[in-house]
C-alpha cells in the first residue's frame, strides 16, 4: 500500500516545539485519548508525530489519506496468496494489535466510510470491529490514534463532522515564529543564520499574500528545500524560483509579482 509508512525504533527526528504540544501529546498518549492536529500544509505536523513516536518508543504507522482510501484499506482484506485466500491486516489493525501509533495524515481526504470505522476507537470502548473476520479487537494501553488536516484547504464537501471532531483532543498548528523558523532552517540545512533569516523574512512576505494572489503561503518544508539548494551551491535566485515561486502558482502574472517581491526583499 503506497500510502503507508511504518517507522520503528528510530532516533527522534529534529523537532523544535512551538509551545506545549509535546507535553499535550504525551498527556493524550498516557490517558489513551485520540488526538487531532490542525494546521497548514508543511508546518511540521507529520514531523511532530514522528518525533513524538520516537520519544515514546512506539512503532508508527503513517497513512497518507486520499480520495480512494477506504475503510478496507485501513482495516484489511482477504487476498489471494499461492492459491489460498488469506486475511491481511491493514495498517490500522496492525497498529491496534501491536500497540503502535497510527497517524492518518489529511484524514478528510479519505472516503466517508473511514471516519465511521474510527468511531469505536475514539470513545471509551477503544475497540476495532472487523466485520469480515468477526473479530473485535480491544486496543491496548500503548495504541494511539492521531489524525491531521488542513482547515484552510477544506470545503463543505471535505470537512470532519462535529460528531467525529468531538471525539478527539485537538491541537492547532501554525508556522513557527520567525526566530524559531530561522533556527529550524539552520538546524535542518546548515545554512548560516543571516541567509536563513532573509529566507524566513521572504516567507513572511509571501504568506501575507495568501488568499489574494496565492491559495496557500510558503511552507516551512519549502523553506528547508530552498535553504538546502542554496547550501549546495545553487544560486539564490534559482533556488528561490525552484523552491518558493514555482510550487506556489502556475499563473505567469502571479509568478512575476512574486519574483518582484523576492527582488524587493533581497535588494
Amino acid at each position: 500500500m503506497q500510502s503507508l509508512q511504518q517507522t520503528m525504533g528510530a532516533t527522534a527526528p529534529f523537532y523544535l516545539p512551538h509551545g506545549d504540544e509535546c507535553e499535550m501529546f504525551t498527556a493524550a498518549y498516557r490517558n489513551r485519548m485520540p488526538l487531532l492536529l490542525k494546521g497548514p500544509t508543511g508546518c511540521g505536523k507529520t514531523r511532530f508525530v514522528a518525533h513524538m513516536a520516537a520519544r515514546l518508543g512506539r512503532p508508527l504507522y503513517t497513512v497518507a489519506c486520499h480520495d480512494d482510501l477506504s475503510a478496507a484499506d485501513l482495516i484489511g482484506r482477504y487476498l489471494l496468496k499461492g492459491g489460498n485466500t488469506e486475511w491481511v491486516d491493514g495498517p490500522l489493525t496492525r497498529a491496534v494489535r501491536e500497540g503502535a501509533i497510527c497517524y492518518l495524515d489529511e484524514v478528510v481526504e479519505a472516503r466517508k466510510d473511514v471516519t465511521v470505522v474510527l468511531h469505536p476507537l475514539t470513545d471509551d470502548r477503544r475497540i476495532l470491529p472487523i466485520e469480515r473476520t468477526g473479530e473485535v479487537l480491544e486496543a491496548g494501553p500503548d495504541f494511539m490514534l492521531v489524525a491531521s488536516y488542513n482547515p484552510g484547504y477544506q470545503n463543505i464537501l471535505k470537512t470532519l463532522k462535529p460528531s467525529t471532531r468531538q471525539r478527539f483532543l485537538a491541537i492547532e498548528f501554525d508556522f513557527p515564529a520567525p526566530h524559531r523558523e530561522v533556527e529550524i532552517v539552520c538546524s535542518e540545512t546548515g545554512l548560516n543564520k543571516d541567509r536563513a533569516s532573509t529566507l524566513v523574512r521572504l516567507a513572511g512576505k509571501l504568506r501575507g499574500l495568501k488568499g489574494q494572489d496565492i491559495e496557500e503561503g510558503v511552507s516551512t518544508r519549502l523553506l528547508v528545500y530552498c535553504a538546502t539548494l542554496i547550501r549546495d551551491g545553487v544560486p539564490v535566485e534559482r533556488a528561490v524560483q525552484t523552491a518558493l515561486i514555482e510550487p506556489l502558482s502556475d499563473d505567469a502574472d502571479v509568478k512575476k509579482g512574486l519574483i518582484d517581491l523576492v527582488a524587493a526583499v533581497y535588494g
